[in-house]
């Protein structure tokens, strides 16, 4: 049985805690992974895990054991440590007892394949982690073909990410792209591009969101660049029927992705 790992001051707990900065995950290429089911989306995913960190006093489910039994078998190396050295990896107030390092690559748009018979949507500038976080998973539950990310300003595997997303960043297709190449990438393969724009004149429920269909949305402090503009992109709105004038990002993304899924099945009998 290997040794607990007991000082704040061991070179693998300090190197991996710095991975909490985004300057550190540049460096390293790496980053960390916190949660049971989010370990367990990250094998199941395209990422490589390099160790498996754990506590024995907060991993005590079942499905926890399992998930560093599964690592063990799989050849990653599982540490153990004490709680107080764990708590210094570990992120936000949620303690699962779990937490990975992995490498990662932020896949460019031309090398991941997306599924040309389904939706794909863009998001452009989302500086939130949880906002691209939960659209992931809203992309996930709707059954959409991929994410396109354009000038994105928040790292794709920001802890934040990851946690919003349930681990489905590690699962959904997904690439990263300059604005002009999503938009070259889109009319190449005949991509009909919906909107989301406040004060759109067009209802969303209006627009044909079937494939070959792409949904683009922007952020909330500045929402889409001129670039989306012009005959080619179709604009769309929510209707707004308060005071506020617009949504969160990440829920307008949930309604239009599940339009989308709705006309998809209507589409289909």
């Amino acid at each position: 049985m290997s040794e607990i790992i007991s000082s704040l001051q061991n070179p693998r707990i300090k190197r991996a805690a710095k991975l909490r900065q985004r300057r550190q995950r540049a460096r390293q290429r790496r980053t960390l992974i916190d949660g049971v089911r989010e370990v367990n989306r990250a094998l199941d995913g395209r990422v490589h895990l390099n160790e498996l960190f754990y506590c024995g006093r907060f991993c005590d489910s079942a499905q926890g054991m399992f998930t560093v039994e599964r690592a063990r078998q799989r050849g990653i190396e599982t540490i153990e440590t004490t709680p107080r050295v764990f708590e210094k990896l570990a992120y936000g107030a949620r303690s699962e007892g779990l937490v990975a390092v992995a490498t990662v690559a932020e896949p460019r748009l031309d090398e991941v394949e997306f599924d040309p018979g389904r939706v794909v949507a863009v998001v452009e500038g989302i500086e939130k982690p949880g906002n691209l976080g939960a659209i992931l998973r809203s992309a996930d539950a709707a059954g959409l073909g991929g994410l396109i990310v354009v000038d994105g300003r928040t790292d794709l595997y920001n802890p934040n990410v990851i946690r919003a997303s349930l681990g489905t960043v590690f699962t959904v297709p997904l690439g990263i792209a300059t604005g002009p190449e999503a938009l070259a990438w889109l009319l190449e393969r005949n991509r009909t591009i919906h909107a989301a724009r406040v004060g759109a004149r067009r209802d969303y429920t209006e627009c044909d969101l079937t494939p070959p269909a792409a949904i683009l949305l922007g952020s909330e402090a500045e929402g889409l660049s001129l670039l989306w503009s012009g005959d080619k992109v179709t604009d769309l709105s929510l209707p707004m029927c308060g005071v506020a004038d617009s949504l969160n990002v990440s829920v307008t993304a949930a309604v239009l992705f599940y339009e989308s899924r709705r006309q998809c099945r209507a589409a289909r009998g």
